[in-house]
């Protein structure tokens, strides 16, 4: 009789653990789901390291990426561009500098194991400082080979300046990569000017352009980067993703 006692009762506690679990279960599909208690953390942020002692300036190559998953890479007169640090004023930092691009250039950073998801709340954050009409925009690179440059700009700011923005919330038009401008996307009347519903739910390439030339040494039109930061989930790279 003790041993059926302790049978039921095992059975009845069972019954019960299994209960509480489905209880549980459905208040948590109950649940409303809120973005803002989802915010991803942050992929990556570049600071950039400054030229060599004895210059203040020196062209743009990987060496002055300061982070070692990150890929340089360089579009359009992107070649052209500087790592620059300059005496005045005491706190300048170190800086990439867009003067000295004769056509349109472009910049990009590509994780080495990841691509990045940039939907729902994931942001970029950056500190830049523009000049003339020079805007500086963010480009991106999706899975697909796809290039898309955004409408979101920074523009003349008499001084440094941090700047964010949400990638899924603002609109994006069709890049040309190789003369770092806007594509041809068809009439207005046909499918509008704007990418439709971009899947950014996995990113390559994160960039900046101003679809400018610089205006070369002096006050004119340039822009002047400084950090940038990603906040994204990582998504692991195919074993064939294309470069």
């Amino acid at each position: 009789m003790s041993h059926h006692r302790s049978v039921v009762f095992s059975i009845v506690i069972c019954l019960f653990i299994c209960v509480a679990a489905f209880a549980q279960q459905k208040k948590a599909a109950e649940q409303p789901y809120v973005p803002q208690d989802h915010r991803p953390g942050l992929f990556f942020r570049e600071d950039f390291k400054g030229p060599p002692a004895g210059l203040h300036i020196a062209p743009m190559t990987q060496e002055f990426i300061t982070n070692p998953n990150l890929e340089l890479k360089l579009y359009g007169a992107g070649k052209m561009l500087q790592i620059d640090h300059s005496d005045l004023p005491k706190d300048d930092p170190n800086f990439v500098w867009t003067g000295l691009a004769e056509s349109n250039w472009g910049m990009a950073l590509r994780d080495k194991t990841n691509y990045i998801d940039l939907t729902g709340l994931a942001k970029i954050r950056w500190r830049t400082e523009q000049t003339g009409f020079h805007a500086l925009r963010p480009m991106v690179k999706l899975a697909d080979g796809t290039w898309l440059v955004g409408e979101y700009a920074e523009g003349w700011t008499p001084d440094w300046h941090e700047g964010e923005f949400w990638p899924a919330w603002i609109r994006w038009r069709k890049l040309n990569i190789d003369k770092v401008i806007e594509a041809p996307t068809g009439t207005h009347y046909q499918n509008g000017i704007w990418e439709e519903h971009p899947d950014l739910s996995r990113v390559d390439e994160i960039g900046v352009t101003d679809l400018m030339a610089g205006s070369g040494r002096g006050e004119g039109g340039w822009c002047r980067i400084d950090w940038i930061e990603v906040y994204g989930n990582p998504v692991k790279r195919d074993s064939g993703a294309t470069r």
